[in-house]
């Protein structure tokens, strides 16, 4: 059953900014669990989290882990790379955690264009 409402939410910054990325990651696992269906882009320096064991070293004081976070996304929502991010970085298709697809700016122009959606950028 399709949800009638989805969350794009698209992380364009790494752990040098902690409290967006944490943000980013509450917001969207308070979208799941509210029912809403998740799209979550990482982009930019937020690339580096889609390889093993990256989301698992953020740390901010008062702040839930990230990286349970993270599997929570892939498991329960779609988790995408960006396509040019993961190559400006050297991040091969296959380096990545199982359940990260790899996408470029169509595949993120139409999701956020599809109706009753909702779109966020950190």
């Amino acid at each position: 059953m399709e949800r009638s409402t989805r969350l794009v939410i698209k992380l364009a910054t790494g752990i040098s900014d902690a409290e967006r990325v944490s943000q980013a990651f509450t917001v969207a696992s308070t979208a799941l669990a509210s029912d809403v269906e998740v799209s979550f882009w990482l982009a930019g320096d937020a690339a580096w989290l889609a390889l093993p064991g990256k989301a698992d070293e953020f740390r901010l004081p008062h702040a839930a882990p990230i990286g349970e976070a993270l599997k929570n996304l892939i498991e329960n929502a779609t988790v995408t790379l960006c396509s040019q991010c993961a190559v400006r970085r050297n991040i091969n298709d296959g380096n990545q955690i199982p359940g990260i697809r790899i996408a470029g700016a169509t595949s993120f122009v139409e999701e956020i264009l599809r109706e009753k959606t909702q779109s966020l950028v950190y």
